[in-house]
């Protein structure tokens, strides 16, 4: 008997034809009022459920009595309770570097239009307010050869130093859980503290997972420390960031501008003031989406979930501890 599976996203009818290849498969394009009581109704049979952004916690587990595998269609999980998965010996995967170079070339691509204010300019030309030689208060600031500090140096922190060392010659200072020899080796990367990389960073990209840990990461403190030249960038979680300091930033001319791809609530609100701001940059977090790198992930994800549900390991298993617990 094949195990039963639940799948709560759309994904590409490759994906969806692999899964019911190998499972019995129910198919949830979304999860909204109407289709919710049913999914917790499947919740009931399902060995397995994949899909990205849903809260997986106590009150959800205790529905689904005999799940054994959570394939999470994404790098970072903190939608997942991770200890509660893991007190149950269910195993949960996740969908790392497959995206590492899509999401880089989003966070620089944030970053240069922050820098050179393209939105801005973009809009201008569409208006019908270019009537004239532009002057010197529509000048952007140069990206070349400027200090970057990242905050998070795992991959996708990573595929951006590499851009930013080879392919503008910006030195690269780095906070990190642990050093990266291998950025300082291949970028010329180099160690800061966060206090110091605020300091010394002519731009900003933050790019930790959201934890206990970084909830807040950046607030107050860490704004004021900033030049009044640098460009913040977010491109990890919303809630790292303490977002009315930065509105507070911004305003009082701590920072100069800001490029976002995430919000501390999703979908963000239209009358958040950050979206009222010239100089904040914003996207609907989409560092991942392309039609490719999409692709990508939810296929490493499907053939997650089906190698767990065979009794082996995931070569992405997030709590690799559970594995020895359920053999």
């Amino acid at each position: 008997m094949k195990p039963k599976v639940i799948v709560y996203k759309k994904i590409d009818t490759t994906v969806l034809a692999y899964l019911s290849e190998n499972c019995e498969v129910t198919y949830f394009e979304t999860l909204d009022s109407q289709s919710l009581p049913s999914f917790y109704q499947e919740l009931k049979n399902a060995t397995g459920i994949i899909g990205s952004g849903l809260k997986v916690d106590a009150k959800l587990l205790d529905l689904a009595p005999q799940l054994k595998v959570i394939s999470n269609i994404s790098v970072g999980y903190d939608n997942l309770d991770m200890p509660e998965i893991s007190k149950r010996n269910i195993m949960a995967t996740n969908t790392p570097e497959v995206l590492n170079d899509s999401v880089a070339d989003t966070i620089f691509g944030l970053l240069l239009a922050t820098a050179r204010r393209m939105p801005e300019l973009n809009q201008l030309v569409k208006s019908g307010g270019w009537t004239a030689q532009v002057g010197e208060g529509l000048y952007g600031v140069d990206v070349h050869h400027k200090k970057l500090g990242i905050i998070g140096m795992g991959g996708i922190g990573s595929a951006i130093a590499k851009r930013a060392h080879f392919g503008f010659d910006m030195p690269i200072l780095y906070h990190n859980r642990s050093r990266n020899t291998e950025a300082e080796q291949t970028f010329q990367a180099t160690y800061y503290s966060l206090e110091e990389l605020c300091q010394q960073a002519d731009f900003i990209c933050l790019m930790t997972p959201l934890t206990p840990n970084t909830v807040k990461l950046i607030g107050e403190k860490e704004f004021k420390l900033m030049k009044k030249t640098a460009i913040f960038v977010n491109g990890s979680r919303g809630a790292t960031v303490d977002e009315d300091a930065l509105v507070h930033a911004l305003q009082n001319g701590e920072i100069l501008a800001a490029g976002l791809d995430v919000f501390a609530q999703e979908p963000v609100s239209p009358d958040h003031p950050l979206l009222g701001m010239d100089n904040v940059v914003t996207l609907p977090h989409i560092g991942s989406a392309t039609h490719e790198t999409r692709l990508k992930m939810a296929n490493l994800a499907a053939e997650s979930l089906v190698i767990g549900l065979q009794g082996k390991m995931p070569q992405t298993l997030i709590n690799q501890e559970v594995f020895a617990e359920v053999q």
